[in-house]
């Protein structure tokens, strides 16, 4: 073997190497001491309510309790008011939380409640008793090895307050 494929195979062996403990680096800071960031739905903004389509922007915040900023490359997500799915979707939106800080991003949603309608009516009949909703998703975190991190938010609202005298 001449000299020089023996210095291009020592230099591969070098670079693969260096690779390996980069990739390492980044295992450890995903696993180590990393906390889940706290992932809140802040607000639901009607835009447009028709008979076979509604548009919602739906706001949330996003708390980083790391000493590092955390990249976070979108959000799967699903609403549920009592047992029917209003909507599901995806947002692929990038953005960087800062180490310690927080971020509100919003998330449009298009829904079509029309196959819905005789439950939601239901549900209005009574204005004045809660009804429970559920939103559940996965926020991306991490640029090359990340990780997901789920969400799980139950609670309850009162379609009354929601509705104008």
């Amino acid at each position: 073997m001449s000299s020089p494929s023996k210095i291009i195979i020592i230099f591969k062996i070098l670079l693969f190497s260096a690779l390996l403990t980069g990739l390492g680096g980044c295992s450890t800071w995903m696993t180590g001491d990393f906390k889940d960031p706290d992932v809140r739905l802040m607000k639901v903004e009607v835009i447009r309510a028709k008979l076979l389509e509604q548009r919602f922007v739906l706001r949330f915040r996003i708390d980083n309790p790391n000493s590092m900023s955390l990249p976070v490359r979108g959000l799967d997500y699903s609403v549920h008011l009592n047992e029917v799915k209003l909507a599901e979707g995806e947002s692929d939106a990038w953005f960087t939380v800062p180490a310690y800080g927080h971020h509100v991003f919003d998330v449009p949603v298009r829904t079509n409640l029309w196959r819905h309608v005789r439950q939601i009516v239901k549900l209005l009949e009574h204005p004045d008793e809660p009804i429970r909703y559920q939103l559940e998703g996965e926020v991306k975190t991490g640029l090359l090895f990340g990780r997901s991190v789920h969400m799980k938010r139950n609670g309850e609202i009162i379609p009354g307050d929601f509705i104008p005298e």
